[in-house]
C-alpha cells in the first residue's frame, strides 16, 4: 500500500463531512418514522380490540380506520426502508471516497452513482412520509366525523 501523507488526508476528511451529516439527518428521520410506525401498530391493536365488541355501524367505522392505519403502516415501512437504504449508500460512498483517495484510484462514476442513489432513496422516503401524513389526516377526519355525529 502506498504511503499517504496526513496532509493529503485532510481534504478527504473534509469531503466526507457532508455525507456524515446526511447520516445524522436521516437518523433523526428514522427516529420519527419508527415512532410513528409503533404508534400506528399500537392504535391498530386498540381498534381491533374494540372491533370485536362493536355493533354493525361501529364495526364499519372501525374497519375503515384499521384499513387507513394499515395503509399508513405500509407507507411508513416503505419510508423506513428507503431511508435505511439511503444511509447504507452514503456509508458505502464514504468508504469509496477514502479507498479511492488512499489508493489513488479514479472513482468519480461510482461516487456519482452512490450519491445519486442515496438522494433518490431519500426522496422516495420523504414522499412516502408525506403520503403517510396525508393518510393520518384522513383517519382524523373519519374520527372527527364520528364525534360530530355523536354530539349532534
Amino acid at each position: 500500500m502506498p504511503s499517504f501523507p496526513f496532509s493529503q488526508l485532510i481534504p478527504v476528511l473534509q469531503v466526507a463531512i457532508g455525507p456524515v451529516i446526511l447520516i445524522s439527518g436521516v437518523g433523526l428521520l428514522l427516529l420519527t418514522l419508527t415512532n410513528r410506525f409503533g404508534r400506528a401498530i399500537d392504535r391498530s391493536r386498540q381498534l381491533v380490540a374494540h372491533l370485536r365488541e362493536a355493533d354493525e355501524t361501529e364495526r364499519k367505522r372501525l374497519t375503515a380506520q384499521v384499513d387507513i392505519i394499515y395503509r399508513r403502516a405500509r407507507f411508513i415501512r416503505l419510508s423506513i426502508i428507503m431511508a435505511v437504504l439511503s444511509v447504507l449508500l452514503v456509508s458505502v460512498l464514504i468508504i469509496v471516497l477514502f479507498v479511492s483517495a488512499l489508493m489513488k484510484l479514479p472513482a468519480d462514476p461510482v461516487i456519482a452513482f452512490l450519491f445519486i442513489g442515496c438522494m433518490a432513496c431519500l426522496i422516495v422516503s420523504l414522499l412516502a412520509f408525506i403520503r403517510e401524513v396525508q393518510l393520518s389526516l384522513e383517519a382524523l377526519v373519519l374520527e372527527l366525523g364520528r364525534q360530530q355525529a355523536h354530539s349532534a
